[in-house]
């Protein structure tokens, strides 16, 4: 009985550890939220010029003295020359947009696409390295929308695909004047697809009764708790042929010339393929097809990253504190259970 009690101390106390700092964190996290989302900032990365640093250095190591300094001066006398015609040369700018199925890093791309614009000059290019399999609709619509905020400025979009650019990936590739992917990159899949779960039986068999009420006809079609109807199935898949005919539209808006019937069937494909179907225009990585563009342009990484503020440092900071104070309280009170265990067992009565 000993044993039994002092275990259940112990769970006891591991319990309302984990619930206080639970508690604690929850409140710290919904004041943050509170406070609503904080600024940030746009960085800028000079990739030419980058690029022109890397290589002087390698040519200093693999070269002989005499050698290396003959290249590093020339390489010096191009730089500086590049360095005047900075302002005349056209610029591109390369963003990165690595999708989920939420398109969360959207509200990053909205804010580098503006920025781009405030400095964008005539002639100067957008190259969106673009990696994402694809999500929910109305997310990776209002990503597309971004993209087009920068065609309707008149600059030219590039976007480039060095893994997957399916379903709503492709939704944003499509924008793009220029599609280029590397041979093995997964393209297309132009369709919907949607599944929902239900529970209906498993609660009647545990006499669970679940009530759904809706006010119009097509409010809620499936449902996870309630008995599905075939009017309820027809009406789903009408939702989806909906969604699947917008998806098309778009997509011959701006690439008039792909045979829908074709490739609008769900199916992807990879880059060699693709290129034949006319889903991307040329098969190229993103690295070589940048590494062509300095040679007439000066090239621009530009990354917006939200600034944290003060007290959401601090937040961080008491919860990463508060979550290995935990891990070292439970630590310590499973060795002193076990302990106390083992003592009630070997204390003779």
């Amino acid at each position: 009985m000993d044993f039994l009690a002092a275990l259940g101390l112990f769970a006891a106390k591991v319990l309302l550890v984990v619930m206080g700092v639970g508690f604690i964190v929850a409140l710290i996290g919904s004041a943050a939220r509170r406070g609503g989302p904080a600024p940030g900032d746009v960085k800028l990365t000079h990739l030419s010029a980058l690029w022109r640093r890397t290589a002087r250095r390698m040519n200093g190591q693999l070269l002989t003295p005499r050698a290396a300094k003959r290249v590093t001066q020339k390489a010096r006398a191009e730089e500086k020359a590049a360095l005047k015609r900075q302002d005349e040369r056209p610029r591109v700018f390369v963003l990165t947009f690595d999708g989920n199925v939420r398109a969360s890093q959207t509200r990053l791309l909205r804010e580098e696409v503006k920025a781009i614009l405030e400095i964008s000059r005539p002639g100067d290019e957008v190259v969106v390295r673009l990696h994402s399999p694809g999500g929910f609709v109305h997310a990776y619509g209002f990503a597309a929308n971004q993209l087009e905020r920068i065609k309707e400025r008149g600059l030219k979009l590039t976007a480039a695909v060095d893994q997957v650019a399916a379903s709503g990936g492709y939704m944003m590739a499509v924008v793009a004047d220029h599609i280029v992917a590397a041979p093995f990159a997964m393209i297309g899949s132009i369709g919907v697809v949607a599944g929902i779960p239900n529970f209906s039986r498993w609660l009647k068999k545990h006499d669970v009764d679940y009530e759904l009420h809706t006010a119009g006809p097509f409010k809620r079609s499936l449902t996870v708790l309630g008995e599905n109807t075939e009017e309820g199935r027809r009406r789903f898949k009408d939702e989806l042929e909906v969604a699947h005919g917008l998806f098309k539209r778009f997509v011959a808006k701006h690439r008039p010339k792909l045979d829908l019937e074709r490739v609008a069937t769900g199916q992807h494909w990879y880059g060699a393929e693709a290129v034949e179907l006319g889903l991307i225009d040329a098969l190229k990585t993103s690295d070589d097809y940048l590494l062509e563009r300095r040679d007439t342009a000066e090239v621009w990484a530009v990354q917006y990253t939200p600034r944290r503020r003060p007290f959401d440092r601090a937040v961080t900071v008491l919860a990463e504190g508060l979550g290995r104070a935990a891990e070292a309280g439970v630590a310590g009170g499973l060795v002193r259970g076990v302990e106390q265990a083992r003592e009630s067992l070997s204390t003779p009565r």
